[in-house]
């Protein structure tokens, strides 16, 4: 991070100095770096030309990105739904397995995914195109090393639970639960390369269609397998972990079949072995900076179940919490496209265009986020029927749902932020960001105000949003001064060490 100076993010737009390239030819066309220094044009003209070539840009990737990532966690929230209408047992274990035990290995994976999207993205810019392949195998194996880990994790979830001071009777039917998600492990460790390596080249439309269809048999799945063959808790996750394996079935055929991967996938190689250390170093710094933040909601859930009446408590929190990761998934999705059109910009020697989408894809994510929270605001006294009857876990929620719209507020700008982030590689600043926001100020404050205040739920949602509210506020300071001439600089580096890599593994 010794790149992020003092250049202002707007700056350029009065700038015409030249900006270093590499020597190869880009994708980019370079249509929005043209314009934001073209120098015979007003600053306004410049501004409304360059937002409605960004904006389409944006639209066609963020769009199905956005739709994918809702899909996918509604997939997850319909069999907390599911479970939910079978007792109030249930839903607090469905909602502890799911938030608490299995957001450990997703934040795992996907965080370790995430190198693949910075390198990906930077090497697709600067048409580097064979090199994508070889970034996904190589994620895959490391994902799929770590997987075998998480097993031993989810086998021995009953008495983490117990050792973490759960009741028996939640802790042994959450990780009943728990048990049906191990296939769901490498379902993860496959899925999350495949998913980057396609958003990097803005192949997205394919995997929105997928998880669309996936869902649908999902639903139909769950219903069945829940209560008309009656495997309650174990067939909900057991057909969690069967649709994300669909999904990962069909987006690796069209990899194969489809001529638009034909530079980017050229077969399985023994490339993928190579360089594996360097590799996990990058992807270690990715895992560590999105899991302290992933870890950081699933402890949440775990203090909510140390306190007095712990299911009417992790009940309403898991009902909010459940909004607030689905309502998420969209910020997720601008989070991705932030990290694509940042990541190909800089590949592609272009600083200002790089800047100008950090500007725009925050806004719009921010717009679309304070809708949401004012529809939340609108419906907070019947909206968990969805999840669960009672009238006493219905007061419960809307009397957090205040709280469960700022929260959504805040994931408008973070998670776009995180993918700025990652499109640059900064992924190792960002973990020390994290460590400090939410383990040094929200985990200690909520456990205070939950415990010693009394507050309840109210109070652990209160120390969470001290969290993130600080971690936007570093975040967004960072990126609007980073100097995004020199992070074209740094993205060539990168580029040229990892190129460098592969023809010594051919020499």
């Amino acid at each position: 991070m010794d790149s992020v100076e003092t250049e202002p993010l707007l700056s350029g737009f009065s700038a015409g100095e030249e900006t270093p390239r590499s020597n190869s030819k880009h994708v980019s066309d370079g249509e929005l770096e043209r314009i934001l220094t073209d120098d015979t044009l007003s600053f306004l003209d410049r501004l409304g030309a360059a937002f409605w070539v960004e904006f389409k840009l944006l639209f066609f990737f963020a769009a199905p990105a956005v739709f994918v990532y809702v899909v996918n966690c509604a997939m997850s929230m319909s069999t907390q739904m599911f479970s939910g209408h079978l007792g109030n047992l249930e839903l607090a274990a469905s909602s502890l397995g799911n938030n608490g035990i299995q957001l450990f290995a997703y934040g795992l994976m996907l965080g370790m995914g995430s190198a693949v999207e910075t390198l990906c993205g930077q090497a697709y810019g600067a048409r580097k195109f064979g090199m994508l392949g070889i970034y996904m195998q190589r994620s895959t194996v490391l994902l799929s090393l770590a997987g075998i880990l998480m097993t031993v994790i989810y086998v021995l979830s009953e008495p983490i639970l117990l050792f973490l001071g759960e009741s028996a009777e939640i802790a042994a039917a959450s990780a009943l639960f728990v048990y049906g998600l191990i296939p769901q492990i490498f379902a993860y460790a496959v899925n999350f390369p495949i998913q980057k390596f396609m958003q990097a080249q803005s192949i997205v439309a394919p995997s929105a269609y997928i998880s669309a269809g996936t869902l649908v048999v999902h639903l139909v799945l769950s219903s069945l397998v829940v209560y008309k063959i009656g495997l309650g808790l174990l067939g909900a996750s057991l057909t969690l972990s069967l649709s994300w394996w669909i999904i990962v079935i069909a987006q690796f055929v069209y990899i194969v079949k489809s001529p638009k991967c034909k530079q980017t996938w050229q077969g399985f190689t023994l490339q993928a072995f190579s360089g594996l250390p360097s590799f996990f170093k990058l992807s270690a710094a990715s895992a560590v900076m999105l899991c302290l933040e992933t870890w950081y909601f699933q402890i949440l859930v775990l203090l909510a179940g140390l306190l007095p009446q712990p299911e009417l408590a992790l009940d309403s929190l898991s009902v909010c919490t459940a909004l607030s990761g689905w309502f998420n998934m969209i910020s997720v999705g601008f989070q991705a496209a932030a990290s694509v059109r940042v990541g190909n910009e800089l590949g592609a020697g272009n600083p200002k265009s790089a800047s100008f989408s950090v500007v725009v894809v925050t806004g719009i994510s921010f717009i679309i986020s304070a809708i949401i929270a004012i529809v939340i605001l609108a419906l907070r006294d019947v909206i968990s029927y969805a999840f669960t009857g009672g009238e006493v876990v219905a007061a419960a929620v809307s009397d957090l749902c205040p709280l469960l719209a700022l929260c959504i507020l805040l994931n408008g700008v973070q998670p776009v932020l995180s993918g700025v982030a990652v499109g640059c590689g900064w992924q190792a600043f960002v973990a020390y960001v994290n460590v400090g926001c939410y383990y040094g100020v929200g985990l200690p404050l909520g456990a205070v105000l939950g415990f010693y205040f009394d507050y309840g739920a109210k109070g652990i949602w209160l120390g969470m949003l001290g969290g993130t509210a600080m971690q936007t506020v570093i975040l967004l300071w960072v990126t609007f001064r980073t100097n995004w001439n020199k992070e074209v600089e740094e993205a060539a580096k990168r580029l040229r060490k990892w190129e460098d890599k592969k023809e010594e593994l051919l020499d």
